[in-house]
């Protein structure tokens, strides 16, 4: 059973890592084309595709697939596997050979761009990976597998790696099904659909009229892709870290005054921020950065 692969994210990789760990056969990669990062904006290639050439697999690089169809059909495949490709697929692909996507929610439920961000941002304890047959509509085609995991305190990072390893797990199990001629697919509730966008650096800016439960669950959704933030005394604070405390009672938006924690006051409850830096500065402990603003002590956010 011969697979090509579509897949463009960290996401993607650790789907592909896991497969290709348990055997399966992934022959080719379609992947995004090289992109220009960093101060210099050198041409960097994907994960997948540095994954795939290291593994001696070989790497197309499309920028729109519909204008490549027929390099497509010139691949000697027998599935294709999606996971975090970045791309509409046409439907001449779809109809060409069957297409199975590796999708990070439990479908119906956040369908769209930004499924694991949504899920913590959501608050939601459990979360899991769907396979399921691509259909023309967005997330829309009938599902295949489905697995539950915990991703109670997780951050993002932790989340993605979480379930691309299950999802290299399920996908393996339904391409050897479909190779039996084994698979069963059962279509989606359409009525329960959550449909969720992409992100901007909007966002991740830190309300603290809102609750400390809801705070919490912002940055460790936003803060390592989008990026979370909150400005005091004209000083811009990008939060990498943080977490609810109990027991403590400050005004909304309220630095304690206190040099062991940065702790901020929120509309239920507190935060600490645990680990911070400016906005050109270097990443430290909520504690390391207040010794080195001590006069933010007993002061307030802007805007709070």
């Amino acid at each position: 059973m011969k697979v090509l692969f579509l897949g463009s994210s960290t996401f993607s990789k650790y789907v592909l890592e896991d497969m290709l760990s348990r055997g399966v056969n992934v022959t080719s990669v379609i992947t995004q084309p090289d992109k220009p990062s960093g101060r210099g904006h050198k041409l960097m290639p994907t994960l997948i595709k540095t994954l795939a050439l290291e593994k001696g697999i070989e790497v197309f690089t499309f920028d729109r697939l519909r204008k490549h169809m027929d390099e497509v059909k010139e691949i000697d495949y027998d599935i294709s596997v999606v996971a975090s490709f970045g791309q509409i697929l046409p439907d001449e692909f779809l109809d060409y050979r069957f297409c199975i996507n590796v999708h990070p929610s439990l479908l119906p439920k956040y369908r769209g761009a930004t499924p694991l961000q949504s899920a913590i941002l959501g608050g939601d304890k459990i979360s899991g990976v769907t396979i399921m047959k691509v259909a023309r509509e967005v997330d829309a085609g009938d599902i295949i597998s489905q697995k539950e995991e915990n991703i109670e305190g997780l951050y993002y990072s932790e989340v993605e790696e979480k379930l691309g390893k299950i999802g290299g797990e399920m996908v393996s199990e339904v391409i050897k099904n479909f190779g039996e001629g084994k698979l069963t697919m059962t279509p989606q509730d359409h009525s329960k659909a959550v449909l969720v966008s992409k992100l901007n650096k909007e966002d991740g800016v830190i309300d603290f009229n809102n609750s400390a439960d809801m705070i919490v669950a912002k940055v460790r959704a936003l803060s390592e892709n989008v990026g979370t933030s909150f400005v005091t005394d004209g000083l811009k604070v990008k939060v990498e870290r943080a977490d609810k405390v109990e027991g403590v009672e400050l005004e909304v938006g309220q630095i304690a005054n206190n040099k062991k924690a940065f702790i901020i006051g929120c509309r239920e409850g507190a935060i600490e921020i645990q680990r911070c830096k400016a906005e050109s500065g270097k990443s430290m402990s909520g504690r390391d950065f207040l010794n080195g603003h001590n006069y933010l002590l007993g002061g307030k956010v802007d805007n709070a």
